[in-house]
């Protein structure tokens, strides 16, 4: 088995410079390194390569455009991260009115098995999340300020109150395995079909954890392609053997899900944001074009015109 060295800041200095890397200020390169991570800065290298094989860089590339796209893809992250959290509280407090309204608002209520999908091959997915949801009722109800006042006034938690300490991921899942009339009666209040929304949740909660942690962004593909949505065919983005070649599984079929999802103004406050990044890396790429980054995130030529497009409960 081979080990992977511990290597100094010189060492890891030296390295780049080996593969081609243009280091001017070594002082500032080391800084960069030492708090940052050589190997998640190096995560960023792969565009600026003269291919996979070689693992030499491009003539000319500076350490400071590898690092422009380090910073570039954090800042993707923290606007993402930060409407993907807008998402997520929506999402919790669209389900829990529906829910609470439905099927009451105790836990003993709420929590009973009959109220979800009743599917036989489900019964198993239903009785571990409502285990899951009991579980964070226990432990929650006396740490968290908003459970504990319900648990010591009334002696329950209402829904309203549970899902702000449920996890993106449980919420998920507990719209996967709700009754269809359900699942329908949520989804209507964004104007989707269902069963997009179905497709939606588990890419947006993967997404979110991502942006939690830091993870390379820019260039993620999820193993769930999205399904053709209007966006694709008005904005015309092209097709490879009658699949879109943008907007399925990449960024920008996220960038797709949020349209959906947020209000007018939000998107289109996101979207101001992403393009003053976009140009921002622009100015500082010098070995390689914009348009390679965009394409990797899966951005389609003409992407800043999804702003402009309307949806109907845009104007209702």
């Amino acid at each position: 088995m081979i080990h992977k060295q511990f290597k100094s800041l010189d060492e890891q200095i030296e390295i780049l410079k080996y593969k081609g890397l243009v280091i001017n200020n070594v002082d500032y390169a080391k800084n960069v390194l030492l708090r940052e991570n050589y190997f998640f800065v190096s995560g960023y290298r792969h565009l600026f390569m003269k291919s996979s094989v070689d693992k030499v860089y491009k003539e000319g590339t500076r350490f400071e455009e590898v690092y422009s796209l380090f910073l570039f893809d954090r800042t993707l992250r923290n606007i993402l991260f930060k409407n993907l959290l807008i998402i997520e509280n929506n999402l919790k407090s669209i389900s829990s009115y529906q829910l609470s309204k439905r099927y009451g608002y105790k836990e003993k209520d709420y929590l009973k098995e009959k109220n979800f999908d009743s599917n036989p091959e489900k019964k198993r997915q239903v009785n571990d999340l409502i285990k899951k949801m009991k579980k964070q009722i226990r432990s929650n109800s006396r740490e968290n300020t908003a459970t504990l006042h319900y648990v010591s006034n009334y002696g329950y938690i209402p829904l309203w109150i549970l899902v702000k300490v449920l996890s993106f991921g449980i919420v998920s899942e507990m719209y996967s395995v709700l009754k269809v009339e359900d699942q329908k009666e949520i989804a209507g209040i964004y104007g989707i079909d269902y069963q997009n929304l179905l497709v939606y949740l588990p890419i947006l909660s993967n997404y979110r954890n991502l942006c939690a942690h830091e993870d390379i962004l820019y260039e993620n593909k999820t193993k769930k392609e999205i399904d053709d949505t209007i966006f694709h065919k008005l904005l015309n983005i092209e097709k490879v053997d009658n699949v879109y070649k943008y907007g399925k599984n990449d960024i920008f079929a996220l960038v797709i899900i949020m349209k959906e999802l947020l209000q007018k103004e939000e998107f289109k406050s996101m979207m101001f944001e992403i393009e003053n990044a976009i140009s921002t890396l622009d100015y500082n790429l010098k070995t390689i074009s914009i348009e390679v980054v965009l394409d990797r995130m899966g951005f389609p030529p003409n992407w800043k015109q999804i702003s402009e497009i309307e949806r109907s409960r845009d104007n209702e």
